[in-house]
């Protein structure tokens, strides 16, 4: 019955969108995450540092976010929601 309902090309787009920006989600979080853990410990362990490992942190969330933000734009071309 499932595969009767996921016939059109616009069902399986709808149900590769949900994909696309879940594993982008997740991706991100993860990355993101593991980054905050690094630069945690880094200051933990000399706090002289902060200021320019904070900086290092933002450029490396920043790359991070990027991937989130193609699959969020991959997802919308999917769903036909841009041209």
């Amino acid at each position: 019955m499932a595969a009767e309902e996921l016939k059109t090309l616009s069902d399986l787009a709808q149900l590769g969108a949900g994909i696309a920006i879940g594993f982008g989600a997740i991706g991100a979080g993860l990355g993101i995450g593991i980054a905050t853990k690094g630069l945690m410990d880094a200051i933990a362990r000399q706090p002289e540092i902060a200021g320019k490992a904070v900086g290092f942190f933002l450029v490396g969330a920043a790359l991070a976010e990027a991937c989130a933000i193609y699959a969020l734009i991959i997802a919308l071309k999917l769903s036909g929601m841009i041209g």
